[in-house]
């Protein structure tokens, strides 16, 4: 389960629908006092925070949670519009496991609390799909048992097709994903990828299916 605190009516439904389309169980609340009376009944997972919140303030609450033993080890991913570099080092120092600014990316978003989740043993790490095995934590891949080298690109680009599996990921997703919003490279550096990512998976390599003019997808059926 996903705690979400955020004020905004908006983006928390937007953010809700988004986790509840990756299998992600989640539930929002306006008010922090939501929040807590939720919070005495069920321990989530991980606790999407806003900063400027009414009632109270979100680094108020995060520093309550890690105050209090049977929150402290709470992972707790900030959401907020204060995306300064003195406002990320205080969300941080405070006990933050990540700090995400808006606007955001909900593909980025998605991939950052997989990320928390795998640091705090919430989740399976390991993929299985077929002949193929791939493991973030370990950052392996195996066909028929068998270890496949990949770059960092090439590994980054298979692990978000296969979190996102069923799903189509334009060539800018994935390259604001894999390159970063700084990369101002052309969309072949993806196609370049995907196509040497395919040769080295050898007959894995099909699973990854090409949609014309809009990118790629790793798919249900496969």
């Amino acid at each position: 389960m996903i705690y979400l605190l955020e004020d905004d009516s908006n983006i928390r439904d937007f953010v809700l629908y988004a986790l509840n389309g990756q299998d992600m169980e989640a539930e929002g609340f306006e008010r922090p006092s939501e929040f807590w009376a939720a919070l005495s009944q069920r321990m989530p997972d991980l606790l999407l925070l806003d900063i400027m919140l009414p009632e109270e303030d979100g680094m108020e609450i995060l520093r309550k949670l890690r105050a209090k033993p049977d929150t402290r080890r709470l992972p707790v991913i900030m959401l907020t519009a204060k995306d300064t570099e003195f406002d990320r080092v205080l969300g941080l120092d405070e006990g933050a496991d990540d700090y995400v600014a808006k606007p955001f990316s909900m593909l980025e978003l998605v991939s950052r609390i997989r990320a928390v989740l795998r640091r705090a043993g919430g989740t399976a790490a390991d993929f299985r799909l077929g002949r193929l095995y791939i493991s973030p934590e370990k950052h392996q891949v195996q066909v028929d048992g068998q270890d496949v080298a990949l770059t960092l690109k090439e590994f980054e680009l298979l692990r978000i097709l296969l979190e996102n599996r069923g799903r189509v990921l334009t060539r800018t997703q994935l390259q604001d994903h894999v390159w970063g919003y700084e990369f101002d490279g052309e969309s072949r550096t993806v196609d370049v990828h995907i196509r040497t990512l395919r040769q080295k998976l050898g007959a894995c390599g099909e699973i990854i299916e090409t949609v014309r003019g809009v990118g790629y997808k790793i798919g249900d059926g496969k």
